[in-house]
């Protein structure tokens, strides 16, 4: 907003004069009139004291004005000196700046967190949040191709943006093997083996790391409301699947981790941005993109497969007795909480038997580049 300064601006004491004038009044006769010091009103006259709320009622009341109409004078000359020159022109174009910055970026979450190093000088602080989000300007879009799992329908958030970024800059520090898709897609049988056990977890980094895909943990900013998300680097030679672990439970861990790795088996994440909404009681919505329902759909078969789940839906519905699912699960080789978690979805059941759904969040932590949750990570990028 630009701001509009008058050219010249009197002291209200000049027209206290006028107005003494037309009347016919001297100061002292005015002060009497008025009940104040004859010295006050000498020195609003001359400039030397400005008007206060009580005397623009005192002047309002003998002139038949207003009292907003003096403090209207009084506030137009004090802004006239103090129109920006100098000093007070660049104090004002760093609190606009400064004030630009915070409102589009969330600076202080960035400092609290140990992405941005904070700084008394505003001119450092503004370079490098803007060299965090790789824009010369904060007048800028932030740029970010990716696959990213979200539960609801918006534009990236600054928040979601900044996870992102912090996300990549990890994963850009450390090198690992090249890229096969070879190797990912004959991972997936390893994978599967794993989802009996939740200490199994602690193998997923590696072995996703022995693909060439890097794994990296990042605690989500408030509100930011990501689950995963999955991107290239090196050009878009080398894949990378972030996790907030927004959601601690054994099921979404596996559902996220196999929704992003699909994303990456079909290369999803490379120019574009694709957004999958997550439904609120859920795992999985359909979001009426391509891409999209195949990640939802593998990472729902690779869960638990959906012509055994709605075979057993089918025989033990309504009565889902803790016998029953533990004996089903064992014959899929699958940990209860993937069934417990398919079931709650597709009956909304949301009760049922939760001391399954096993957090997950201390597991992947030991073994996964993590920054959050507990432990500091690398410092700003």
């Amino acid at each position: 907003m630009n701001q509009r300064i008058p050219a010249e601006a009197f002291p209200p004491g000049d027209f206290l004069r006028e107005e003494l004038e037309a009347r016919d009044w001297t100061q002292t006769e005015f002060a009497e009139i008025i009940g104040r010091p004859a010295r006050l009103v000498n020195e609003i006259i001359a400039g030397k004291r400005g008007v206060t709320p009580e005397t623009a009622m005192d002047f309002a009341a003998a002139f038949g004005s207003s009292a907003q109409y003096w403090l209207n004078l009084e506030t137009a000359y004090q802004l006239f000196k103090s129109a920006p020159t100098g000093e007070r022109a660049a104090r004002d174009d760093r609190i606009s700046r400064e004030a630009k910055l915070r409102e589009r970026f969330p600076v202080r979450e960035l400092i609290k967190r140990g992405w941005v190093e904070s700084s008394e000088s505003f001119d450092a602080l503004e370079a490098r949040v803007l060299s965090f989000f790789q824009i010369v300007s904060a007048e800028q879009t932030p740029e970010f191709a990716h696959a990213a799992k979200r539960n609801y329908k918006s534009e990236l958030s600054s928040n979601q943006l900044a996870w992102l970024f912090r996300v990549r800059a990890l994963a850009t520090a450390f090198e690992g093997p090249k890229y096969s898709e070879k190797m990912l897609r004959d991972s997936l049988e390893e994978l599967e083996q794993l989802t009996t056990e939740p200490e199994e977890i602690r193998n997923v980094p590696r072995l996703l790391q022995d693909c060439g895909v890097r794994l990296v943990v990042v605690e989500p900013l408030p509100g930011s409301k990501i689950d995963g998300a999955c991107f290239w680097i090196d050009k878009g030679k080398t894949p990378v699947i972030g996790l907030s672990l927004l959601h601690d439970r054994i099921d979404n861990f596996w559902f996220v981790i196999r929704h992003e790795i699909e994303h990456i088996l079909r290369g999803d994440g490379k120019d574009q941005p694709i957004i999958d909404e997550k439904s609120d009681g859920g795992l999985w919505s359909d979001a009426g993109d391509e891409a999209e329902e195949a990640a939802n759909m593998a990472a729902s078969e690779f869960c638990v497969p959906s012509a055994e789940i709605e075979n057993f839906i089918q025989r033990v519905h309504p009565i889902y007795s803790e016998k029953r699912i533990i004996g089903f699960a064992r014959r899929i080789k699958r940990h209860p909480g993937l069934i417990i978690g398919q079931i709650q979805y597709r009956t909304s059941r949301y009760n049922l038997l939760r001391k399954y759904l096993i957090k997950t969040r201390r597991i992947i932590t030991q073994s996964a580049l993590t920054d959050g949750y507990g432990s500091s990570g690398p410092g700003p990028m």
